[in-house]
């Protein structure tokens, strides 16, 4: 899977990111999600896990166009300004490499058109 950056939210506590993929999707990089009642309400499936990134690093997003969601979300907005995002932990070697993952953090994979809502609802960041 071949990566592009779209964005990334330096912080104290690592560097959230945000690519593109070649396979009309997004890979999620963030932190990685503990609480119980947090993943219960997403209600993750196997090989699926949850990072918990800043909602700046939405504004990263790529306008959908016509792209439409279906089915339930993956993700949820927290109390503290930050979204939980589910999907299948990226695994992928090539991906991988084009990444820097410390250990506090993973990455998950989204489809583009499960993010179109989210991301007509963003103020684009150019």
């Amino acid at each position: 899977m071949r990566l592009t950056f779209l964005g990334i939210d330096t912080g104290k506590d690592g560097c959230p990111t945000l690519y593109s993929t070649d396979r009309e999707s997004y890979v999620v990089q963030g932190w990685r999600v503990g609480d119980a009642a947090v993943i219960a309400e997403l209600g993750l499936e196997a090989g699926e896990t949850c990072v918990e990134v800043p909602a700046r690093l939405m504004t990263f997003l790529e306008d959908p166009g016509d792209l439409v969601g279906t089915g339930r979300r993956p993700y949820l907005r927290t109390a503290k300004g930050t979204y939980v995002v589910k999907g299948p932990e990226v695994t992928d070697a090539e991906a991988l490499a084009q990444m820097d993952v410390p250990g506090h953090e993973t990455a998950v994979e989204v489809p583009k058109q499960a993010m179109a809502d989210l991301a007509r609802n963003t103020t684009w960041s150019g």
